[in-house]
């Protein structure tokens, strides 16, 4: 089969032949048939995260076809369209057991502690735990939007920071992730700020709803949104993952407001500078959110399905596998204003 590799950290990426995956009793095989490109797999590639080992094919935001499955794995079948969560849970531990698989003591990670769907198939541990039936309405590239990005922000908004109709919601970061949290917010009935750097990402934010948008280079953000709301954010999010964005975004709430961070933090970005006065004298929350739950998805696509969700709008372009792998290595780059999706049928 096909697989986008790459044998050194900040090395090229190559399409080479390698061997299928075989299933073990447990798991399951993926025919990928689209898959996201997501910051995180830079990061994988960059050489920051510390459970990939050399060589090594990305890709943690997929959907396809089940092509094998492992002899005790019982709630699905081969043909199946599904999809993953990218924080897959064992089953057994106290955190699979206590209903929270995203956080598992044994974690895996397609694209991380193994091989991911970077490539014609894909090998997806505990297959019962963690796989999700797709409804037949959504596709694979929409599906594949969904990849860590969108189920990321769903539960920052809902689970962790539980934001309220007419609350406002600073978004720092209007990437994959902030447009997902933006898209989230704007369902709920939320007040949406969004800042960013780049002009056309503002521009994606102003088409999703932002009632204000604030360009992070020419104004004092945290200054701008106190006055905009008058008292501080509700529920602030960090989208992008930055010393300054989650400074910015802990420092922008009102009194009792809930910080979220999404963003990844790592290599010398591991350590951020928190104004911890301020979490004291306006005793604010601090979440962080990994993922979420398969058990989660069907409020996901109950919203799709009446029309408050549309994760297809998040997609600003298609390509191949060979297009993917080399717009991976420019992530730093900020290549675009939205989701780009390894379509496996281009």
């Amino acid at each position: 089969m096909r697989a986008a590799i790459f044998r050194s950290f900040q090395g090229s990426i190559a399409i080479e032949d390698v061997p299928e995956p075989v299933p073990n009793q447990h798991a399951a095989v993926i025919e990928v048939r689209a898959c996201g490109i997501c910051r995180s797999d830079w990061h994988a590639w960059m050489g920051h995260d510390t459970d990939v080992a050399l060589p090594h094919v990305p890709g943690h935001e997929l959907s396809g076809v089940i092509a094998a499955l492992g002899k005790s794995v019982q709630q699905f079948r081969v043909g199946q369209r599904v999809t993953v969560p990218f924080c897959c849970g064992c089953g057994s531990c106290v955190e699979c057991r206590s209903g929270n698989t995203h956080i598992c003591d044994n974690h895996s990670q397609p694209g991380f502690t193994h091989w991911g769907a970077f490539a014609d198939r894909v090998l997806i541990q505990h297959a019962d735990t963690n796989l999700v039936a797709l409804p037949d309405s959504i596709d694979f590239v929409s599906a594949a939007s969904l990849g860590c990005r969108f189920i990321t922000a769903f539960r920052a908004l809902i689970d962790q920071a539980q934001l309220k109709q007419d609350q406002w919601i600073a978004i720092h970061g209007c990437g994959g992730v902030g447009l997902s949290a933006e898209m989230i917010a704007k369902a709920l009935g939320a007040r949406i700020i969004a800042i960013d750097v780049q002009e056309s990402r503002l521009e994606s934010a102003r088409n999703f709803g932002a009632e204000a948008i604030l360009d992070a280079s020419k104004v004092d953000v945290v200054s701008a949104i106190r006055e905009i709301t008058q008292r501080g954010a509700h529920v602030s999010i960090d989208a992008l993952g930055h010393p300054q964005t989650c400074y910015n975004s802990i420092e922008c709430l009102a009194k009792r407001g809930r910080h979220v961070q999404v963003g990844l933090m790592l290599a010398e970005h591991a350590r951020p500078a928190i104004p911890m006065a301020s979490v004291i004298a306006k005793e604010l929350e601090i979440y962080g959110s990994h993922g979420m739950q398969p058990t989660h998805y069907p409020r996901i696509f109950d919203m799709i399905a009446s029309g408050k969700l549309a994760p297809e709008r998040l997609v600003s372009n298609t390509v191949d596998l060979e297009e993917g792998a080399k717009l991976l290595t420019q992530m730093a780059e900020f290549p675009n204003s939205g989701m780009t999706i390894v379509d496996f049928s281009l």
